[in-house]
């Protein structure tokens, strides 16, 4: 099966995508600690989440926009089925079908993200979870093309609370090697971004935009590496941990729940 890469989508594989690798493998450890039963997984990548979160499941859906190989030397790989498909709507799937749904860094890249919402509320069992993340506008560096919204907490928990019963909104945060990647990569960022005088980033289309902001970034994460290599190689998935939201945290970790019958 072939799988399609941009910078967007990172890769376990390379190591100047580490410290953006360890900040999503910090959303699937925290939802160990929750899922169990029949478990969906909205937007799989590569499958690196699965060897955290298989073992908890009696089964395993994962579906994902490109037909990704999933890796059969996973552990409890028996349980997992995968499915190609562009959502929303989750065609073929009834209602009340799963006990937990994980969608990290997803929401953002969907259209209408109302009506994914409400197909994710759709598919879960009563009382049922969804755990979800996806960047805190308020941490972001510099538009990204590929996204097609980011959040204010207020936004995402708003946009949710309207669906689901209860609604809980976290954040991720990084420790002080993280941050000092962080305001390093602001640095970084800057030296591309100061030649926008124009601010044309937020006005030309994100399809113009993409390919060069793809070029970019890979550029950028390259040289911050090359800077920073005692950052970005040994930052761990223990160098993230979750608090309450604030406008400081680097993604918005979500957990929303369906009425019990």
């Amino acid at each position: 099966m072939a799988s399609f890469q941009t910078a967007e989508r990172h890769s376990a594989k390379v190591i100047t995508d580490n410290v953006l690798h360890q900040r999503h493998m910090i959303a699937y450890d925290q939802a160990t600690q929750l899922v169990s039963g029949h478990i969906l997984e909205v937007g799989c990548g590569e499958g690196y989440g699965m060897e955290l979160l298989a073992p908890k499941a009696t089964k395993y859906m994962a579906i994902d926009k490109y037909n990704t190989p999933i890796d059969p030397q996973l552990p409890d790989f028996s349980k997992i089925t995968f499915q190609q498909m562009n959502v929303p709507p989750f065609d073929g799937i009834e209602d009340n079908t799963f006990d937990f749904i994980v969608s990290f860094q997803v929401i953002e890249h969907i259209e209408d993200d109302d009506f994914f919402s409400r197909e994710l509320f759709r598919v879960l069992k009563p009382g049922g979870k969804l755990i979800l993340t996806t960047p805190n506008i308020k941490m972001s560096l510099t538009r990204n093309p590929w996204h097609i919204r980011e959040y204010k907490p207020e936004e995402l928990y708003n946009l949710l609370d309207g669906i689901f019963h209860k609604v809980e909104m976290k954040g991720v945060f990084g420790n002080k090697k993280v941050m000092e990647y962080y305001e390093a990569n602001k640095k970084s960022v800057r030296k591309f971004t100061r030649f926008d005088v124009l601010n044309l980033q937020y006005k030309l289309p994100r399809s113009i935009l993409q390919i060069p902001y793809d070029i970019l970034n890979r550029m950028n994460r390259k040289n911050l590496h090359k800077s920073n290599t005692g950052v970005s190689s040994t930052v761990k998935m223990n160098d993230y941990f979750l608090a309450d939201a604030t406008d400081q945290c680097l993604d918005l970790f979500m957990i929303a729940q369906k009425k019990e019958d």
